[in-house]
């Protein structure tokens, strides 16, 4: 972990931080279409509870895009990078794992939606997939 005791992240710009004070599971990639397009490759994602993050965005950088009539994905308006997927009716958070700050101690723990991954790779890591969604890890 970055230091310890919480995780922490940001843009590439560096206009957004963030501090994740709870340790997640691990990582989740998404191979869904808007994932996709949103990461330019399939996205990895940590989720934690919402309360858990605070947010440092003093010149109002973070934007969200309402991506479908469940959910919105926050992103840097200055450097355009790919940060947050808030569904609209949960207490989780999902974050970029690539926003975060290393070392992490994280590692990959499934795929999801694998039934609309691109055709220019393969998923051959061993690890647990499903076609759609999946329940959180207990």
């Amino acid at each position: 972990m970055s230091d310890g005791a919480t995780l922490t992240g940001g843009c590439l710009c560096g206009a957004v931080r963030y501090q994740v004070a709870e340790q997640p599971m691990g990582v989740v990639n998404c191979h869904c279409g808007q994932c996709r397009r949103f990461h330019g490759h399939f996205g990895a994602y940590i989720t934690i509870p919402r309360e858990t993050v605070a947010v440092s965005d003093a010149d109002g950088a973070l934007s969200w895009y309402r991506s479908s009539a469940k959910a919105r994905r926050g992103f840097c308006s200055r450097c355009g990078s790919s940060l947050f997927w808030s569904g609209d009716e949960s207490d989780l958070l999902d974050v970029a794992a690539g926003s975060l700050d290393q070392p992490t101690g994280l590692a990959t723990l499934r795929h999801i939606h694998v039934a609309d991954k691109a055709d220019y790779y393969m998923i051959d890591d061993g690890l647990e997939r499903f076609p759609q969604g999946a329940p959180e890890p207990p």
